[in-house]
């Protein structure tokens, strides 16, 4: 029996299907995905300084018709990490875990965190400086100072005015974040809280990472970048992490 040859794909049908796959990558990466450096250890050993992250922006954006069946979309859950506008410094990205979602109740007593009533178990946490700082393991019940760290005069003047009891209460659109390096985390404690509309998204994997020194991403200049830019590719197979490439981030 012949079997009929199946008829070989076109030069011109080929081009199509490059260009429909162009078009779904690049839909995907404009308006599904975006990349994001970790710039500080605030997220230690979760997230390390050099860590690349593919941050899924669709994830806790409000449901469309069109998009609706293709995204998982749901609402942010006590213990997601975010990627979101810092509230206190424009234009500014930051990462953290989120600890407390409207109306629940948070406080702090030496460094540990109680959420509603109930004491946190929080295997993620690390306290690598372990010193002790009343504010900061404390909180609210020391009030908000610049000797502590708080820079933030609107959260210093606000932040009583959320406070019941021993917790302060999370308002409505509204999420309390922390790091979880806790030591040297500024976050929720020092400017307040995340806004919603503040949120890009939740990181979904490393898929890159490359050590990198602490603040690096404060050195703004052109001979900065360039200087850093070729330290990277000289030392791009050696400085890698490996071993963090394709991590799932939680």
């Amino acid at each position: 029996m012949r079997v009929e040859e199946r008829p070989r794909e076109t030069a011109v049908e080929f081009l199509a299907s490059l260009v429909e796959l162009l078009v779904i990558v690049l839909f995907i990466m404009t308006f599904v995905l975006q990349n994001f450096e970790i710039p500080s250890s605030s997220m230690e050993d979760t997230l390390l300084i050099g860590d690349h992250v593919l941050v899924n922006r669709e994830q806790f954006a409000p449901a469309t018709k069109f998009m609706g069946p293709l995204m998982p979309y749901r609402d942010i859950r006590r213990g997601d990490i975010v990627v979101f506008l810092s509230p206190e410094e424009k234009g500014m990205f930051i990462v953290k875990r989120v600890i407390g979602i409207p109306g629940d109740r948070i406080h702090l007593r030496d460094g540990d965190v109680y959420r509603n009533g109930q004491k946190l178990d929080e295997p993620y946490v690390r306290h690598k400086v372990g010193n002790y700082d009343p504010y900061r393991d404390n909180f609210p019940a020391v009030p908000p100072s610049e000797i502590y760290g708080v820079t933030s005069e609107a959260w210093e003047l606000t932040l009583p005015s959320y406070v019941q009891g021993d917790d302060i209460v999370v308002p409505a659109d509204s999420y309390f974040g922390m790091g979880d390096n806790r030591d040297v985390s500024k976050d929720s404690r020092f400017w307040g809280f995340i806004p919603k509309d503040n949120l890009i998204g939740r990181p979904i994997f490393i898929y890159w990472s490359f050590i990198t020194p602490p603040n690096q991403y404060l050195k703004r200049n052109l001979s900065d970048r360039l200087e850093f830019m070729a330290h990277t590719v000289i030392h791009f197979f050696d400085q890698t992490r490996w071993s963090r490439t394709l991590r799932i981030v939680q």
